[in-house]
């Protein structure tokens, strides 16, 4: 198993910026993706962006531009960096984790506020 802890929520100005980071533990040399996802209120969880151990990363067109998915090299930590933000950015943000055999695990989640 692999549990996921996220850090770094809280409240920003529009046009801010803000970081969170995700300390990963267990069975680590599984995992061969990580990356962030975003819930806000009503709406379907979604992809923020995510990286693979090959270094690609994908991102949502929502935020393409103003975000960048990094890892450490040891794989136990996973980081987004947001630029830019908009009040529509604030949702509960979730680490994940994906493993070979594709099962996926969750953070609690971090709450990032964008105020306008």
């Amino acid at each position: 198993q692999v549990q996921l802890v996220e850090s770094g929520g809280g409240l920003v100005q529009a046009g801010g910026s803000l970081g969170l980071s995700c300390t990963a533990s267990g069975r680590l040399f599984t995992v061969y993706d990580m990356g962030w996802y975003r819930q806000a209120p009503g709406k379907q969880r979604e992809l923020v962006g995510r990286i693979n151990k090959g270094g690609s990363t994908t991102y949502a067109d929502s935020v393409k531009g103003r975000v960048t998915v990094s890892t450490d090299n040891a794989w136990n930590k996973v980081f987004l960096q947001m630029n830019s933000l908009k009040p529509e950015d604030t949702a509960v943000y979730y680490c994940n984790a994906v493993v070979y055999g594709g099962i996926n695990y969750w953070g609690e989640g971090t709450l990032v506020t964008v105020s306008s």
